[in-house]
């Protein structure tokens, strides 16, 4: 099967060049869309009630400081701005949700090995594989990438 729209779901963390020139070797064709995303976790769904404090000033920093590690990526790879996309959401949640919107054919997401407590809890590749419409390419990316 020929993909010819694909969603890359970047952590903005070292494997994230990685994750994208893998999907772009998916591509069947020069026409192919890629779209690369970033969900950006609510702070209060991170820490909840325990801290006894307005979190809104630090998560609008979050937000802006990952619309500009996004904005670097994608020129870095050549993707235009209206195919970077940034929301505010649970990953496993809003990854599925976007590529419904965007009727993309595969989602390519970064997977770590899992070893002891987060591989019982699961993680943001096997919910996104649960909820999706369209297939899902796990890219495997070592410990090694993250710390470039």
């Amino acid at each position: 099967m020929a993909y010819e729209k694909i969603l890359v779901a970047v952590d903005l963390g070292g494997s994230s060049g990685h994750l994208l020139a893998t999907a772009q070797k998916l591509m069947a064709n020069p026409e192919a869309e890629l779209h690369v995303l970033h969900a950006v976790e609510p702070l209060n769904v991170t820490y909840g009630a325990d801290i006894p404090m307005d979190l809104s000033t630090i998560q609008d920093e979050i937000y802006e400081q990952a619309s500009d590690q996004l904005r670097q990526y994608c020129n870095s790879f050549d993707i235009p701005e209206s195919r970077c996309h940034l929301v505010i959401g649970r990953p496993e949640v809003e990854i599925p949700a976007v590529a419904g919107r965007l009727g993309v054919d595969v989602i390519a997401i970064g997977s770590h090995a899992r070893y002891g407590l987060a591989l019982l809890l699961g993680s943001t590749t096997d919910g996104v594989l649960h909820h999706a419409g369209c297939d899902v390419l796990a890219v495997y990316v070592d410990a090694e990438s993250d710390s470039d």
